[in-house]
């Protein structure tokens, strides 16, 4: 049985599968891994909820320059 010290541990990303790539020297041997932590690359739903309420007051100011201009440039073709 192969021993792992701790510190030659390190921190890999998964596939999209969740698989991770251990190299060839630990080919066709036994492997016990453990998850010590998982992270998600996903922003949580308070991150979301604030991202959508900026863009929806963002896209209310712009419609209502878009109003002013477009209201401003059909004035401007009845003179």
């Amino acid at each position: 049985m192969t021993k792992v010290d701790a510190h030659d541990l390190q921190t890999n990303e998964t596939d999209d599968r969740g698989r991770i790539y251990l190299g060839t020297e630990y080919a066709n041997k036994r492997v016990t891994v453990a998850v010590v932590e998982v992270e998600s690359d996903r922003p949580d739903e308070d991150e979301l909820a604030a991202a959508y309420r900026e863009a929806s007051e963002s896209a209310d100011h712009l419609a209502e320059e878009w109003k002013g201009a477009s209201d401003e440039a059909w004035n401007g073709l009845d003179e």
